[in-house]
């Protein structure tokens, strides 16, 4: 019989090792760790605990390593296990004897009581973490001087953004809710909630979308009737969007799996789209759109908050790959836009080979980005782009990252 909490450090173990070792993703990586937990908190623990860790792996190998007289494997099973009941200890408040009892038989053998041994030295040494994470040298590099203030955004997970059906009832919504709002349209609450107990969500007022998120589709505007494609839709926050500000929707996306999430926000919000099952590159249309939305594939290193996996899975070859397939949409969405017709491409993504290069070289017509079209914490770049990172409003939370152009046909 399993000790109490022993299968959520377990699943824990094994979430770490798929993204560690294998580079998948920690949603990737759940569902098989967690499959024979039944108990949701159990779940919920497992993932807080491996992304902690991964929040804090740098930090976390110091520790270790400065309690060793010859440093670990990095793939060493024994520093994983270590790493995970730091994180308990030091992030989750866990008492050290329940750390003990939960994380040593994940081990056998020698390296049991190497764990005991480091995790002792650690406890009467009273070690502590800095007060924000300190991230890998090569994604530090990679994110320039705002690299210190993202880093800062990543100490917690983030906080709920709604975006609601009617923009008309937000001051009504951030009431009813005890959020606050940044602009029409959206709700913050603080984290922790359980999304479907919340007023509204089963009468289809709103839905769970991240404030950076919904800054693109804000740049079409009204839709009037007008036809708009949206490129690459899944999981679809963005065609609910499209659709409640009356525009008549096609959500295009390869993944028919990703997409019933989409059909099932529609019908419980009593919105309407036309859904594509295709791969973008290989679709074949006589139609031209009004407007298109290209929220391109990417690294998603702007969603770190929330997936801190990104900071040790994506490197420059992930970065390049993604590129290059950003790239080859680009061109291939210019050719189903209308005479006059806009297109917005955006990424989640901190990498300037995902954003900023890709505005440079698009061969459609800029159409730089006001000021006035946007929320005043958010300005537009001078060339008329967008950009948001995790360390932007740390004092409300912060949002994630985000590139956004503009163009015209």
């Amino acid at each position: 019989m399993d000790i109490p909490g022993l299968p959520a450090r377990r699943a824990a173990l094994q979430m770490l090792d798929a993204v560690l070792r294998r580079g998948d993703t920690l949603d990737m990586a759940e569902g098989p760790a967690t499959k024979r937990i039944a108990n949701f908190a159990d779940r919920a623990l497992a993932r807080a605990i491996a992304g902690d860790v991964l929040r804090w792996l740098t930090d976390l190998d110091a520790m270790i390593d400065s309690a060793t007289r010859n440093n670990l494997a990095e793939d060493a099973k024994v520093r994983t296990v270590l790493r995970i009941m730091l994180a308990q200890w030091l992030r989750l408040d866990t008492p050290p004897h329940a750390i003990i009892s939960t994380g040593l038989p994940l081990l056998s053998g020698g390296p049991r009581k190497l764990a005991h041994g480091v995790f002792s030295a650690l406890l009467k040494r009273e070690g502590k973490l800095p007060d924000h994470p300190t991230l890998p040298d090569y994604v530090a590099g990679r994110w320039g001087e705002r690299a210190p203030a993202i880093a800062a955004a990543l100490s917690q997970p983030p906080p709920l953004d709604l975006a609601l059906k009617a923009p008309e009832k937000t001051a009504e919504w951030a009431e009813k809710l005890e959020g606050v709002s940044f602009a029409p349209g959206h709700v913050r609450l603080p984290r922790g909630h359980a999304i479907e107990d919340l007023p509204g969500f089963a009468d289809g007022e709103w839905w769970v979308q991240d404030f950076a998120a919904s800054l693109p589709v804000r740049l079409l505007g009204e839709g009037k009737g007008r036809t708009v494609l949206d490129l690459c839709a899944a999981p679809g926050g963005k065609t609910l969007q499209l659709a409640a500000a009356g525009w008549k929707v096609t959500a295009l996306d390869v993944s028919e799996k990703r997409l019933r999430r989409l059909h099932e926000n529609l019908k419980r919000l009593g919105l309407e789209a036309d859904i594509v099952v295709a791969n973008a590159l290989k679709w074949k249309t006589e139609r031209r759109f009004d407007a298109i939305l290209l929220d391109a594939p990417c690294t998603a290193t702007g969603t770190a908050r929330r997936h801190p996996d990104v900071i040790h899975r994506i490197g420059p070859r992930q970065i390049e790959e993604m590129s290059d397939l950003q790239s080859d949409l680009l061109a291939k969405a210019g050719e189903w836009l209308a005479p006059e017709g806009r297109l917005v491409y955006a990424t989640c993504s901190l990498e300037p080979e995902e954003g900023e290069a890709q505005a440079i070289e698009c061969k459609l017509k800029p159409d730089p980005i006001k000021a006035s079209e946007l929320p005043e914490m958010v300005p537009p770049t001078p060339q008329g782009w967008l950009r948001t990172d995790p360390g932007m409003i740390p004092e409300q939370g912060g949002m994630d990252g985000f590139f956004v152009a503009r163009f015209q046909a």
